[in-house]
Parts: structure tokens; C-alpha cells; sequence
């Protein structure tokens, strides 16, 4: 998962001169291992996604690693559900009230995805602005999962999530994944289609499931051809 400088600028459709001012004024997450700068792949798409930042495909291929099907965010959200009207006060409470509400097959630990969700949350929000968060493990965990979901959810109020612009957070992606791989490929497509101003819209205004889903298909199709 550990990627140098010069992969990092590919990633990021940067200059190797823009990804070392970045490491100058701390803005870039990063890490010195024997004098060489190293950067975490799934730290590196995260902030990116909060930067509002186009990425490359590469950032979320590994080499060597196994080439299973992996489904469309359309897909994905259809299998973990929308949810509207989710409880909850604070960044806490929201987390309880997703994962008491999300699929999830009989034998995953609900207490310990909760405990993760929220231990992720100390590293940093996971709100990106606008009023939207995609809360999820930075790092997928063993959850006896089959597949990765997206669970869309619209809260009942706005909570503070911490979020880089200091707005309240009102719709959350939160993604649950059995592999890294598929973590990074939902977190990228995520990133991606909240490019979308019509999508935005929609979610600001909590529109209706099938709108929604229409909406996600059409700017998931614009996503890059090496990047389905």
C-alpha cells in the first residue's frame, strides 16, 4: 500500500515538484521511511476525494492483486440500500443508527464495525465538504462480508462531522468492503460522480431512490473508460 513520489504525482495528475511542496507545507499526507518520502495509497485517495481532486486510475490498482469482479457504485449502493431519515445527534450516534440500519449478513460483529467507523473518525472527518461524509474503515477489516456495498443515507438533521468547510453533514456514503481493492475502486467512484452538479443536487434535496440511482448511473458513465 505504500506508493513513492513519483507514483504519487501519476496518482494525482500532479508534478514530482507539486507533490514535494505539498510534503513542504504539510498538506499532503505522508511518511519518511529511511530518508525516502512514502505516501498510503488508501490515506492518499481519501484526501484527495476531501481536495475535490480528479484522480488517475492508478491510484487504486495494485499489482498482483486478484482481478474479481468488481460492481458499479450503482450496484453497490443498490445492495447496501438508501436510507432516509436516519437518526442521530452527533458524529457518534449517526455511525450507531448506520450500522444498526445497513445489510449486513447474521455474522458480522456490529459492535466491532461501529468501534472502527468511529475509531477512523479520530484520524481525521471523513466529511468532504458540502454537507456530505462517506464514513468507512480506512483499511477494510475482516467482516465475513461477500461483496462491497454502499449504503446512501440522508440523517434527519444535520450534525457536526467535523467536515473541512465547517458545514453540518446531512448525507453519508458509507462503504463496507471485504477486500482492499474494491474499497479503493467505491471510493474513487464516489469521489467521482460528486463531481456531478445535477447528482449534488439530488442529494441535497434528498430526492427520491429511483431519481437518485438514475442520476448516479449517468455520472458513473462519464468515469474515464481505464477507470471501469
Amino acid at each position: 500500500m505504500q506508493v513513492t513520489v513519483k507514483e504519487a504525482a501519476t496518482m494525482l495528475a500532479v508534478s514530482e515538484k507539486t507533490i514535494y511542496r505539498w510534503i513542504k507545507q504539510s498538506a499532503i499526507p505522508h511518511y519518511k521511511i529511511n530518508e525516502q518520502y512514502r505516501f498510503n495509497r488508501t490515506e492518499l485517495l481519501e484526501w484527495a476525494t476531501a481536495q475535490r481532486m480528479q484522480v488517475s486510475p492508478d491510484i487504486f490498482v495494485e499489482s498482483g492483486e486478484s482481478t474479481a469482479f468488481l460492481p458499479s457504485l450503482v450496484e453497490a449502493i443498490m445492495a447496501g440500500g438508501i436510507i432516509y431519515r436516519l437518526s442521530g445527534k452527533d458524529q457518534a450516534s449517526v455511525l450507531k443508527s448506520i450500522v444498526d440500519s445497513i445489510k449486513l449478513p447474521e455474522e458480522v460483529d456490529r459492535t466491532f464495525l461501529y468501534q472502527v467507523l468511529l475509531a477512523r473518525e479520530t484520524l481525521g472527518s471523513t466529511g468532504i465538504g458540502d454537507g456530505i461524509a462517506i464514513p468507512h474503515v480506512r483499511n477494510p477489516v475482516v467482516l465475513h462480508l461477500s461483496k462491497p456495498t454502499v449504503t446512501l443515507c440522508f440523517l434527519e438533521n444535520p450534525i457536526d462531522f467535523k467536515a473541512l468547510d465547517g458545514k453540518p453533514v446531512n448525507v453519508l456514503f458509507t462503504i463496507t468492503s471485504p477486500t482492499v481493492r474494491a474499497h479503493l475502486h467505491l471510493l474513487s467512484r464516489v469521489g467521482f460522480v460528486l463531481h456531478d452538479r445535477n447528482l449534488k443536487d439530488a442529494l441535497l434535496r434528498q430526492a427520491p431512490r429511483e431519481e437518485l440511482l438514475d442520476l448516479l448511473a449517468r455520472a458513473e458513465a462519464e468515469i474515464p473508460e481505464a477507470n471501469k
